[in-house]
């Protein structure tokens, strides 16, 4: 490969990651990874500069402003760091300084592992934060920094404004708890302290940014040469004083030997903090120097950061354990001998899936090489071949679940495997919350905290046993007593008329949501001719297919299942879809969006009286949308909607136009 395809894959490939990283929240590499890349991509330039693409991520930062959020222009630029990787290149930075300025005063400081960000205070009143962005222009995320307590809202300061950069994070011990919770919810793992920190600090919603629990490091003054100070270190002091959160540990010095210490210390103790960090920052301390050295196209002369290799280290493997999460995926992980690494001692790492085991050919018995992914999540990076035991054999995932021994299928949206047992215990409170939510059984006061409690106490071991409860058992759980038991049986009770397309949704069968449950209702009328239909015959209804067809097929064919729909008859519960009104045409022609939380109505239902009515109902907005009908909460349809002047209605306003 010549330098020119070189440098053309490298570019695409560093733009791709660079997206992924920054604007998506969803990092594919590790961050040394692509430091390599961007390394060698320099090198080629700096060899072959006509060559260098004009979008070459050597020359600009690469970041967006996200649709949902209005851009702010940055007064100050907020300007990213040249990278180093050894301490004779921080020796080196030191030699141009004392070369350009005559002298060498410094603060060094840990380069946190988040999400930067501005504040602007006016009169001491915090007004606007944003994020960087692409250092030019950010995102106004103002709302959600106000959920940080660690901002104040107000400081007592004598300037009349106060441009602030600081570094939005979230604490190891906050993260590890968030994604323990995601994962026992089903849901995709973050990877890192940064790509949480940055997908909760820019929810469209704050109430979500606030329950993630946010950090936050100021780490310098933007305006500080404005407002008459003369060094970083006076500015971080001030803003100590006021009530900013200052980033720490950090240090000034007046030779560079004392700041290599500090690296060396900071990154033997890095394990220890309670916030993750990839690195050291040095700065030149005096302000004068600064504007003196000045800035390149990307990144200022007068600071680098020193990026910490990642630790790795050598264990065995003793044994792989396979875990069912909520949504029913199986996913392996690996049990190491104890072993200390980054500050703590790791006894497990994650294999991600049955893919990452074969390509790296791990087997229980080697000799593997552990580091923490962003410092945090243990994982095995490679295998000693030379140290394999001669009887070591290919791991193999298991056929069936190994919670409930029902088979296992392959998922292929996914790349995973997943149970199929309808009354599988690992999946049973995620079932039961659905069975029991607003656009399936509807069961009135039946929550989440409540379906753990019966769960936890044995009451409940599938959705059917709901309709199986007696009011004195309920009564015994905490917060509920007599009057509570009895309302919560009474809204069972009421649940068994539903119509088939609820229950049917209830079920939780792979890719059957209300609508699809609606249209297999309509279609079949009674669950016994569902029971009934081939593959062939469920694929041949309108908007179905073969895959959703063949995922209801074996759900309805599964012993478990088979089990809970007995259990459901002979307790009552209806199996029947009601015959369909007589259609009128008060909506003919017109094209309905529906958002926000209704309250007199869930979505399923005011879509049916729509489409009864010759209406239909589209799931995004457009020009040709005739009216939005908005509940409370409405998001970004909403703001859509008011731009391309669609006309909205509220509830009272659809039943008018309905009577």
């Amino acid at each position: 490969m010549d330098n020119r395809q070189r440098i053309n894959e490298l570019t695409d490939r560093l733009i791709y990651l660079a997206k992924k990283y920054y604007n998506d929240d969803a990092p594919e590499v590790e961050d040394f990874e692509y430091d390599a890349m961007m390394q060698e991509l320099k090198a080629l330039e700096r060899e072959n500069p006509e060559l260098a693409r004009n979008d070459s991520p050597t020359r600009r930062i690469i970041g967006a402003v996200l649709e949902g959020f209005e851009p702010v222009t940055h007064e100050f630029p907020m300007e990213s760091l040249q990278d180093v990787f050894s301490i004779d290149e921080i020796r080196e930075f030191d030699e141009r300084i004392r070369r350009d300025t005559g002298r060498s005063f410094y603060t060094a400081e840990p380069k946190i592992d988040g999400l930067s960000v501005c504040l602007e205070y006016e009169n001491g009143v915090f007004v606007r934060g944003a994020t960087r962005g692409d250092g030019r222009v950010g995102e106004n995320v103002t709302e959600n920094l106000k959920t940080i307590f660690d901002i104040p809202m107000k400081v007592d300061t004598e300037y009349e404004r106060l441009i602030i950069r600081g570094e939005v994070y979230m604490p190891q011990e906050v993260f590890e708890k968030l994604n323990a919770e995601r994962e026992r919810d089903g849901q995709p793992l973050f990877a890192n302290p940064r790509n949480a920190a940055a997908g909760s600090l820019r929810q469209l919603d704050s109430a979500v940014c606030a329950r993630r629990r946010l950090s936050i490091f100021c780490f310098n003054l933007q305006n500080a040469a404005e407002l008459g100070f003369r060094s970083h270190s006076e500015s971080l002091k001030y803003l100590k004083s006021i009530g900013c959160k200052v980033i720490e540990p950090y240090i000034s010095a007046d030779n560079i030997e004392a700041v290599v210490e500090y690296i060396n210390a900071l990154g033997e103790r890095r394990g220890e903090l309670s916030f993750g960090i990839d690195g050291a920052v040095v700065k030149a301390d005096m302000l004068d120097d600064r504007t003196e050295l000045g800035s390149t196209a990307k990144a200022p002369k007068w600071a680098v950061a020193y990026k910490y290799p990642p630790e790795e280290r050598p264990t065995k493997l003793l044994d792989i354990v396979v875990k069912v999460g909520r949504t029913g995926v199986l996913t392996p992980n690996a049990v190491l001998e104890p072993v200390r690494l980054s500050g703590t001692t790791v006894s497990r790492a994650t294999l991600h899936n049955r893919d990452f085991i074969r390509q790296k050919d791990i087997r229980v018995g080697d000799i593997v090489r552990v580091r923490k992914a962003g410092e945090i999540i243990p994982e095995i990076v490679a295998v000693d071949f030379s140290k394999r035991p001669p009887d070591a054999q290919p791991w193999q995932m298991p056929a069936v679940c190994p919670v409930c021994g029902a088979p296992v299928r392959e998922d292929p949206e996914e790349a995973a495997l997943r149970c199929t047992g309808a009354e599988c215990p690992a999946q049973l409170s995620r079932n039961m919350i659905h069975f029991a939510s607003r656009d399936a059984m509807d069961i009135e006061g039946l929550g989440p905290a409540l379906v753990e409690a019966m769960t936890a106490k044995g009451l409940i071991r599938s959705p059917a046993d709901l309709y199986y409860l007696h009011a004195e058992d309920v009564a015994e759980l905490d917060k509920m007593g007599e009057k509570s038991a009895g309302n919560l049986l009474a809204a069972i009770e009421k649940s068994k008329s539903r119509p088939l397309s609820r229950l049917l949704c209830a079920f939780g069968i792979r890719h059957v949501g209300q609508r699809t449950a609606q249209i297999l209702a309509k279609a079949f009328g009674t669950l016994d001719a569902l029971l009934a239909a081939a593959v062939e015959e469920i694929a041949a209804v309108e908007n179905i297919g073969e895959i959703t067809a063949v995922s209801i097929r074996e759900w309805l064919d599964d012993p478990q299942a088979r089990h809970i729909i007995r259990r459901l008859r002979e307790a009552g519960v209806n199996t029947e879809e009601p015959r369909e009104e007589a259609r009128g045409d008060i909506f003919a022609g017109k094209k309905f969006v529906l958002t926000g939380t209704l309250e007199r109505y869930t979505r399923a239902e005011a879509g049916a009286l729509i489409e009864k009515n010759g209406g239909t109902v589209s799931g995004s907005v457009s020009g040709k949308t005739d009216y939005v009908l908005a509940g409370s909460e409405a998001g970004s349809k909403l703001q859509k909607a008011e731009q391309l002047g669609v006309r909205i209605i509220s509830e009272e306003e659809f039943e008018e136009m309905l009577a």
